[in-house]
């Protein structure tokens, strides 16, 4: 039966779905040669702001230099799936909110992680798809590989796919300058965590998100971890104390953690790369469940907008 499904609202991966969609990309395309590029949407190769617009000769360049390079690691570097090619090129991708990676090899079943997964490998927005319509109207990047086809869809091409011929022609760019510490990486330090906030009087919630100071953390990692460090969301990132700060960095690390471990969070529109959903969405205690009972304290929670993002938060256990 035809593996299908529909996007619906939109939700951006966050830190945890992206690296399990590289873990799974990793096991399936490393070591495969590009036999043929081609780029339906010029679009998408063309740059990475709102007001881009569709460049042939980028396209071009996209399609011509990877063609005959092997893909020699996939790694990611806050919300972005980076792929290093041989001869030094880089392929930089996000999905942003309506993006979708689909490998389909030749023939027999993909082994993933040692075992047997679905003939096709989605990871990202469950645009409708099936073996037999591959590529669809939303197939805008094809790449013929040696053992199979690895598709780039995007419903509404929010995401974007940037080629760099070399190592230096990307750093050149400063594509990552604007970013802040991973949070799982051992640089994120009370000391660093302290000194980013103290001058920083947007709310929490809006700090946390804005990406300069932690990466990956959006408004799930962000709800959940400010309930799990007893922070409001409405508080100025200045007025947390230190043992505010370092119970709230304690929380981002945990949760991260346990959110790549169990696959992430399966909202409406994300799956994995094995087409499966993420099993952290059952461990949300506030995400999602506006007026439900909090599971410290048994008062219904509240949900307000922060930055027009939803925000869920207890008002009794939250200070």
């Amino acid at each position: 039966m035809p593996n299908t499904h529909k996007c619906y609202n939109p939700h951006m991966p966050e830190l945890p779905e992206v690296e399990n969609l590289r873990m799974g990309l990793e096991k399936a395309i490393l070591g495969q040669k590009v036999l043929k590029v081609e780029v339906r949407k010029p679009k998408l190769v063309s740059g990475n702001g709102t007001l881009r617009k569709a460049s042939t000769k980028k396209a071009k360049d996209f399609e011509q230099g990877i063609k005959g390079e092997k893909f020699i690691a996939v790694e990611r570097r806050a919300k972005n799936l980076i792929f290093k090619l041989s001869r030094d090129k880089i392929i930089i991708a996000h999905l942003k909110m309506t993006g979708q990676f689909v490998y389909k090899p030749k023939s027999g079943k993909q082994i993933l992680g040692g075992l047997a997964s679905p003939r096709l490998v989605v990871g990202g927005h469950p645009i409708q798809i099936s073996e037999s319509t591959l590529p669809n109207k939303h197939s805008h990047i094809i790449f013929t590989l040696q053992n199979g086809m690895l598709y780039y869809n995007d419903t509404r091409m929010f995401g974007y796919v940037l080629y760099y011929p070399s190592t230096q022609a990307f750093e050149k760019e400063n594509h990552f300058d604007e970013y802040g510490k991973e949070p799982l990486d051992k640089t994120f330090t009370v000391k660093y965590f302290i000194e980013a906030l103290k001058n920083k009087n947007s709310k929490i919630k809006t700090v946390l998100l804005n990406q300069d100071i932690v990466t990956g953390v959006g408004n799930i990692y962000a709800d959940e971890s400010l309930f799990e460090s007893g922070i409001l969301p409405t508080r100025s990132a200045s007025s947390l104390n230190k043992k505010e700060i370092e119970k709230l960095r304690k929380a981002i690390i945990r949760i991260m953690k346990r959110a790549i471990k169990v696959g992430g969070s399966s909202v409406a529109t994300y799956r994995l790369v094995d087409n499966s959903q993420g099993n952290y969405a059952r461990e949300h205690k506030v995400y999602g469940k506006a007026g439900k009972n909090c599971t410290k304290c048994s008062k219904p929670l509240e949900k307000i907008l922060i930055q027009t993002r939803t925000t869920i938060f207890c008002p009794n256990c939250q200070k």
